[in-house]
């Protein structure tokens, strides 16, 4: 079938909205007709050209949600009606990964989909005319009118949710949750700082108050952001600086808080958040996506007073069992998801999607898609 989709041709160039021939479902894999997709800072990372992982000519877009259309041979977990969100992050149930329990990161398709393939090694992308494959983004490409994934990477959600709303949960909204409520998990009355107020930033902001944190403090530097930031659950907003650590030791009687969690993939505000956690016991959590070649220098000392140091790959959620439980939250009036849409576009506007996160306009821009 043909779909019109925004191809990255080029690194750092814009993505160019064409034709695009896409390919039916193949054994284990689904169909999906795309509604809304949220432009994600990963997207636009991968387009600069300054990821490392980064290839092209790809169809990009992650952060999707739409009705399933058709299924491969074998699919039994989704069936044609369902609403579903994409999941860049998958989840088989039976890899070793999955089956211990330890973790979010399923291996059973990571090769392929670091590689840009579906898990046979294909693409079900191609150029109309000469047939020439365009490889998938994140297992996902979600750019585009439809799509063909596999169907570990497909979580079913409340038909209940609109669409536009619930793409949010396949990246950004759900990584700051879950790194609130499973990776790090914050303790009833824990003092929290919460790094960076974007999408994921403000997501751990949620996910702290669900929590029942006692103190939630979100350091940025746009006033408009924290005043999102104390909507959705800050008890206190700073603007960020210099001596944000040393006024974090100073409300905490030179302890440091609880948990803290960096969201702006900013190496120095990582470090940062290592040295507000709490002396003992604290727990820094890091979300952000640094640089290409950028390393964290972190002082032995922090860790040998009893810190702890982690990472949230998509908030540490296990896609396809919790991101249907954190839609069912939203839907019961548990988040206010639907305040992070702050611009509605076109597929053919991706672009302007992009020069908007770059100018830090709004929250997430959303792809109406159908």
């Amino acid at each position: 079938m043909e779909i019109k989709a925004a191809v990255l041709e080029e690194f750092g160039q814009p993505l160019r909205v064409q034709t695009v021939d896409l390919a039916p479902p193949k054994a284990g894999e689904v169909l999906v007709r795309l509604h809304a997709c949220g432009i994600c800072h990963t997207d636009m990372y991968t387009a600069s050209g300054v990821d490392p992982s980064g290839y092209a000519s790809c169809v990009l877009g992650h952060e999707g949600a739409g009705v399933v259309e058709a299924v491969g041979e074998g699919v039994t977990s989704v069936a044609v009606g369902d609403h579903v969100v994409t999941c860049f992050s998958p989840q088989c149930g039976e890899c070793v990964n999955c089956r211990s329990g330890r973790t979010n990161i399923c291996v059973a398709i990571r090769e392929q989909q670091n590689l840009g393939y579906l898990p046979d090694g294909t693409a079900r992308l191609s150029r109309v005319g000469d047939g020439d494959p365009l490889r998938h983004f994140m297992g996902c490409s979600t750019f585009a009118e439809a799509t063909v994934v596999s169907e570990y990477s497909l979580a079913r959600v409340s038909p209940e949710a609109p669409l536009a709303t619930a793409a949010l949960f396949a990246c950004g909204l759900t990584t700051g949750l879950g790194a609130a409520m499973y990776r790090a998990p914050v303790f009833e009355g824990a003092t929290v700082v919460v790094f960076g107020a974007g999408m994921v930033g403000l997501g751990a902001v949620a996910g702290a108050r669900l929590q029942n944190a006692g103190r939630i403090i979100c350091v940025d530097l746009s006033e408009d952001r924290l005043a999102l930031a104390r909507h959705h659950g800050a008890t206190d907003t700073w603007v960020a600086g210099e001596n944000t650590v040393e006024r974090v030791l100073e409300e905490t009687s030179g302890y440091g808080a609880d948990f803290t969690f960096e969201a702006t993939g900013l190496v120095g505000v990582m470090a940062q958040a290592v040295e507000s956690a709490r002396m003992g016991w604290g727990t820094c959590c890091v979300t952000g996506v640094a640089g290409k070649g950028e390393t964290l220098d972190i002082i032995p000392r922090y860790l040998i007073t009893g810190r702890t140091v982690v990472g949230a790959s998509f908030g540490g959620v296990k896609s396809r069992e919790q991101v249907p439980q954190l839609v069912d939250r939203y839907l019961a009036g548990d988040i206010d998801a639907d305040a992070f849409v702050s611009h509605r576009l076109s597929l053919e506007a991706i672009n302007k999607g992009f020069d908007l996160m770059h100018h830090q306009d709004g929250i997430r821009s959303v792809l109406e898609l159908a």
